[in-house]
């Protein structure tokens, strides 16, 4: 006499048993290979939890799958439902699933991790946290603003803390009646006194442009990234104070006018300009 639980006879129930053992074991040693290849490509930790969860429902969703055709249950039928299902939440939740997109494009790309400070579009800030549906950053006046991925995965990204140095670029306006090496030499003396300056690759100092009323000057120096916002500000005081120990004039926009006695009426005449230009009202 044959035994039944229901539609199934006992031996078809401890098949359909060990069936689901050996699946489930399957399930476990495959995310243990999971976990291992993930560890290897040196995934962030949020696209480690998703990649994780997606493989593990999928193994999970195979599972079903064999059960239910070991089970006598049409299994073209339960996919076929699955989808019809699977289409109509995706079709709801259609604007999150964009912001996981973007998310995961985020992670996979790496364009900046957690701690660089970087802007995104309009928004410039330090990365706090990147998850699969926003992006945080916190700004430098202590706001916290998240960004949905999708619009940080669109958006044209510059990261400032990407490498260990950066370039200080600084411009400075000195007067035409200085002698140029006075003001280079002033200004030398304001890189060496304002600290933190590298000297590999060497700074660099120049006349970059002969303006209406002054002579412009360019400063490029490296430091280190951490040390920028430090230096940066040292150095505009530094050259102010440097200029007037060498006496050094930092000139700003202005103009000359010179009334000129011509038949008893008074001309207004224009000195000659740096550029070489003259002329009268």
């Amino acid at each position: 006499m044959e035994y039944r639980i229901g539609p199934l006879s006992v031996g078809d129930a401890l098949t359909t048993l060990l069936l689901l053992a050996v699946c489930l074991a399957g399930t476990k040693l495959l995310m243990k290979l999971v976990d291992r290849m993930i560890q290897k490509l040196r995934v962030e930790k949020s696209l480690h939890h998703f990649i994780r969860s997606a493989a593990k429902f999928a193994l999970l969703f195979l599972t079903v799958l064999i059960i239910a055709d070991s089970l006598g249950i049409p299994v073209t039928s339960l996919v076929t439902v699955l989808g019809v299902v699977g289409l109509a939440v995706s079709l709801a939740v259609q604007d999150s699933l964009a912001k996981l997109a973007g998310g995961l494009m985020v992670l996979a790309a790496k364009p900046f991790v957690v701690g660089d400070y970087v802007d995104v579009g309009s928004v410039s800030g330090t990365v706090q946290e990147i998850g699969l549906i926003y992006t945080c950053l916190s700004t430098p006046d202590n706001k916290v603003v998240y960004l949905p991925n999708n619009d940080v995965a669109g958006a044209r990204i510059t990261n400032f803390s990407a490498r260990a140095t950066r370039r200080v670029d600084l411009t400075v306006c000195a007067s035409y009646d200085d002698n140029t090496q006075t003001v280079k030499r002033a200004l030398w003396q304001a890189l060496e006194e304002a600290g933190g300056v590298l000297d590999d690759p060497p700074p660099f100092i120049g006349v970059s442009e002969y303006q209406d009323s002054s002579i412009q000057y360019i400063v490029r120096a490296w430091v280190k990234t951490a040390d920028y916002w430090d230096v940066y500000y040292s150095l505009l005081e530094q050259v102010r104070r440097a200029f007037a120990e060498n006496g050094v004039q930092m000139s700003y926009p202005h103009l000359n006018v010179h009334l000129v006695e011509n038949g008893g009426q008074n001309q207004v005449q224009a000195p000659d300009c740096p550029k070489g230009r003259k002329g009268t009202e």
